[in-house]
This record gives C-alpha cells, sequence and structure tokens, in this order.
C-alpha cells in the first residue's frame, strides 16, 4: 500500500505539472495573441486617423492658397476702381476748378467771395458748437462717473463692515458657543468624576461591611469550632472518669 502511495502520488503530481504548464502555456499564447490583436488594430486606427490628418492638411493648405488668392483678386479689382475713382474725381476737381475760377472772374466774384465767408464762418460756429457740446458732455460724464464711483466705494465699504460684522458675529457666537461646551464637558467631566468617586466609595463601603460582617461570622464560628472541641474534651474526660471509677469500684469489691 506505501509503494502503491508513492507511486500513484509522483504519477498524480507529475500529470498536475504537465496540465498545469499547458493551462499557463495556453493563457500565455492567449495574451500574445489579445496584444497582438490589439496592436494591429491600433496600428489600423494610427494609419486611418494620420491618413484624415494628411488629408485635413491639405484640405487648409488648399482652403489657405485659394483664399490668399481670392484675396489677392479682391484687393486687385478694389485697387483698379479705386484709381479709376480718383481719376474720375481729380477730374471732376479740375472742372469744377475751372468752373469756379471762370464763374468768380466773370460777374459773381463778390458775392461768392461774401458767401464763402459766411460759410466758413457758419462751419466755425457749428463746429464750435459741436465742440461745446462734447466739452459739456465729457464734463457730465466725468461727473457722473465720479459720483458713480463715489457711491460704489461706498457700496463697497459698507459691504466690507457688513462682512467684517458677520464675521465677527459668527467668530463671537462661535466663541461663546465653544465656551459654554467646554464648561459643559467640564461639568460633565466633574460629575463623571464625582459619580466615580461616589461609587468606588459605595463599592468599598459595601466592601468593608460584607467583609467586616463576614469577619464577625467567622470569628463567631471560630469559637464555636473551639467550644465545641473543648466540649468533647470535657465529655472525652468525664467518660474516663466514669469508667476510671467503675474499674476502681469494680477491683474495690
Amino acid at each position: 500500500r506505501c509503494y502503491c502511495d508513492q507511486r500513484i502520488l509522483p504519477k498524480a503530481s507529475g500529470e498536475w505539472k504537465e496540465e498545469w504548464w499547458v493551462a499557463c502555456r495556453e493563457k500565455k499564447l492567449i495574451f500574445r495573441a489579445d496584444c497582438h490583436y490589439r496592436y494591429f488594430l491600433y496600428q489600423l486606427v494610427f494609419k486611418a486617423w494620420r491618413a484624415f490628418i494628411c488629408q485635413q492638411q491639405e484640405k487648409r493648405n488648399k482652403n489657405h492658397v485659394a483664399e490668399l488668392h481670392a484675396n489677392k483678386q479682391k484687393l486687385l479689382w478694389t485697387w483698379q476702381r479705386w484709381l479709376i475713382y480718383v481719376d474720375v474725381r481729380r477730374t471732376k476737381h479740375r472742372m469744377q476748378a475751372v468752373a469756379l475760377a471762370f464763374r468768380e472772374r466773370s460777374c459773381l466774384r463778390m458775392s461768392w467771395a461774401v458767401w464763402r465767408r459766411r460759410c466758413y464762418q457758419n462751419c466755425a460756429g457749428r463746429k464750435m458748437k459741436v465742440l461745446a457740446l462734447q466739452h459739456w458732455a465729457q464734463g457730465l460724464q466725468f461727473r457722473a462717473w465720479l459720483q458713480w464711483r463715489a457711491l460704489y466705494l461706498y457700496s463697497q465699504n459698507e459691504k466690507q463692515q457688513e462682512a467684517r460684522a458677520v464675521t465677527h458675529h459668527y467668530h463671537w457666537q462661535l466663541k461663546t458657543s465653544m465656551e459654554a461646551w467646554l464648561r459643559y464637558l467640564n461639568l460633565q467631566r466633574a460629575k463623571k468624576c464625582q459619580k466615580e468617586l461616589a461609587w468606588e466609595h459605595h463599592q468599598g463601603r459595601i466592601v468593608q461591611r460584607y467583609f467586616s460582617g463576614w469577619q464577625l461570622s467567622w470569628e463567631c464560628r471560630k469559637r464555636m469550632h473551639a467550644h465545641q472541641k473543648h466540649l468533647e474534651k470535657l465529655a472525652a474526660k468525664i467518660v474516663l472518669w466514669r469508667v476510671f471509677a467503675c474499674w476502681k469500684r469494680c477491683i474495690l469489691c
């Protein structure tokens, strides 16, 4: 039986080791296959993402080139139209200057000069009125801004004072509650200590009382045992004395 057990145990352990090795190898192969599959998927995703990024970059570059070309075309077209407009305006100015010179030279020189002076004066007056109104509006705005700033600073100061007052009240309440809690805690501790001392004193008194009662009972029992032994000794002596008296009486008879 021992020999059978010794032979079966190595065989079972060998088979178990082979099965365990096969299972471990299968797990390793499965893990490697999973890693390879994930790596292959990540590689495909990365290639697709890189192709998409390249396409987006090319699209952005093409859009940028198209926008630059369109801006250049718009600028060129605008420049050409502006040159045409400048040429036309210069021509109109020249024609207007020639007409005005001809008119001034002909018959309306004096009246034109008077009208031009009045027009200049009216334009200067309008400009002065506009400047005065602007100065008055700026003054009003500055005064309103100063008032708003003063009100804002006052409101901010009041808010700060209210916040400080609230904080001070909160700290004061917290301090009072903490002091009350500490007093209550000290009172509870003192009561607890007094209760413990009273309980210890009560237990000591009870123990002392029971010990004194037990000691008295023990002394009484001790006295009773001593008295009983003394009585037993007296009874034995009396019996011996009676036996001795009977023996003496028998001998004398």
